[in-house]
C-alpha cells in the first residue's frame, strides 16, 4: 500500500513541476513589469509569490 501511495505522489509531482515552472515564468514577467512601472506593492507581492513557488519547486524536485 505504501508503494501505491508513493507512486501516486510521484506522478502528481511530475505533473505539477512543468505547471509550476510556467507559473514562475509568469510571475517573473509580472515582477519585471512592476519594476518598470515602479509599483512597489506589486513588486513585493510578486516576490512573496515567487518565494512560495520556489519553495514548492524545491520540495517537489527533492
Amino acid at each position: 500500500m505504501k508503494q501505491v501511495i508513493q507512486t501516486l505522489k510521484k506522478n502528481d509531482a511530475e505533473r505539477r513541476i512543468p505547471v509550476l515552472k510556467l507559473e514562475i515564468d509568469y510571475e517573473l514577467s509580472t515582477l519585471f513589469d512592476a519594476m518598470k512601472a515602479k509599483d512597489q506593492k506589486q513588486i513585493n507581492d510578486s516576490k512573496r509569490k515567487l518565494e512560495k513557488l520556489r519553495q514548492e519547486l524545491v520540495r517537489l524536485e527533492a
